[in-house]
């Protein structure tokens, strides 16, 4: 794919409309789309949180590990970012995340995802939206787990 087309790409996702395309250029440039195949992990719970990944096709599984086994918290889609977290907490990674089916992402390395944060206020805030709805979601399947 030629960094034109994948700037029109990013240009798809919400979390990217108000970045200049100069900017998208340079992300474009300085990230790596990679491919899993379904059942391939993008990371590990446990793993160091090195990049997010911003799923551009395709759909993935996060999944922590319960007294019981593996605890699926959410299937991601298209145009979601995951492996933010680590990188905001600066902490190792929280949760498993598998490719459910044939899924193409956007490898964005933590240093280049923390100065994007940092020269767009729009994308941090919202980062923290999603962050935010993940966790109420994650709330309300607990609650409902437990009856």
């Amino acid at each position: 794919m030629t960094l034109d087309a994948e700037v029109l790409s990013l240009r798809q996702v919400p979390l990217f409309r108000e970045v200049e395309p100069a900017r998208l250029k340079l992300l474009a440039f300085t990230s790596e789309r990679v491919h899993f195949e379904p059942g391939q992990r993008f990371f590990a719970q446990g793993d160091i949180a090195d990049a997010a990944y911003l799923i551009l096709e395709g759909s993935a599984a996060v999944s922590i590990e319960g007294a019981q086994g593996p605890f699926r918290l959410a299937l991601l889609t298209e145009n979601a970012l995951v492996g933010e977290m680590g990188i905001l907490a600066d902490q190792p990674r929280s949760a498993t995340v598998t490719a459910e089916t044939a899924t193409t992402a956007l490898r964005v390395d933590r240093g280049v995802f923390l100065e994007l944060l940092g020269q767009f206020p729009q994308i941090s805030i919202a980062v923290m939206r999603e962050l935010a709805l993940r966790l109420e979601q994650t709330n309300q399947a607990l609650a409902q787990s437990r009856g």
